[in-house]
């Protein structure tokens, strides 16, 4: 019975119970941020991975004594925010223009014989466009609204974070989508022999932000989002 409902949790929920499990799932190349609501089960079979094993291995890390310091799932939402803000979006504003520059720069040196990488770099330009905005709504209306309301109920901001959340979700879609392609299309930042240094730093950089992205939309999409909700009610 415990195996039977294990396997019928959203990915998403066993990694907020137990964030150390994150690092399975990556290795294993299940999404848990976008594609969180999928069960274990599920996510095993579209991915042909033995969802047995999978669990015996979670089972593993989940029984090993926790940080209770990184429980995000206990944390209050307007420090969650603030951790997100100083944590991923700091990363993510200090990591985007290079990695723009390093994707363009080895699309037009190597595009010839990579087109691959002419595809990259376009992906990412839209993935740069999409998430300055994104942060930027997110620190300027989404995160004050859940501090509004904690602050003073207010109705107003509660009805912003009905809004926000629709809206934010879409765009953690396209961002987590386009970070997948990119992933699947130079297949898993596998380096070809003919690979120079800057080949080499544009998919390093790469795998840190996509490894990035998926922790910070994670915990928007499976946790934040959850309690923002809870303040409506």
């Amino acid at each position: 019975m415990e195996q039977l409902q294990l396997q019928k949790i959203a990915v998403g929920d066993i990694v907020a119970n137990d964030f150390r499990t994150s690092s399975l799932f990556k290795n294993v190349g299940i999404d848990f941020c976008c594609g969180g609501k999928q069960s274990l089960e599920d996510a095993c079979s579209e991915n042909g991975i033995d969802a047995d094993k999978l669990e015996s291995d979670l089972k593993k890390v989940m029984d090993e004594p926790a940080n209770p310091g990184m429980n995000f799932k206990e944390w209050e939402p307007s420090f969650l925010c603030d951790y997100i803000v100083n944590t991923h979006h700091k990363f993510v504003l200090k990591n985007l223009p290079e990695v723009v520059f390093y994707t363009q720069k080895i699309a037009e040196v190597h595009g010839d014989h990579h087109s691959e990488l002419i595809e990259v770099a376009n992906l990412f330009a839209q993935i740069n466009t999409e998430l300055l905005q994104h942060l930027k709504n997110e620190e300027e209306v989404f995160f004050p609204a859940i501090k509004e309301v904690v602050a003073t109920g207010s109705a107003k901001a509660k009805e912003t974070i009905h809004s926000e959340i629709e809206r934010l979700s879409g765009e953690h879609d396209f961002a987590g989508g386009a970070m997948d392609k990119i992933n699947k299309i130079i297949s898993g930042y596998k380096l070809p022999e003919d690979a120079c240094n800057s080949y080499k730093l544009a998919f390093n950089l790469l795998e840190k932000f996509e490894d990035d992205l998926h922790v910070h939309v994670h915990l928007e999409n499976n946790i934040l989002f959850s309690k923002a909700l809870d303040l409506t009610n």
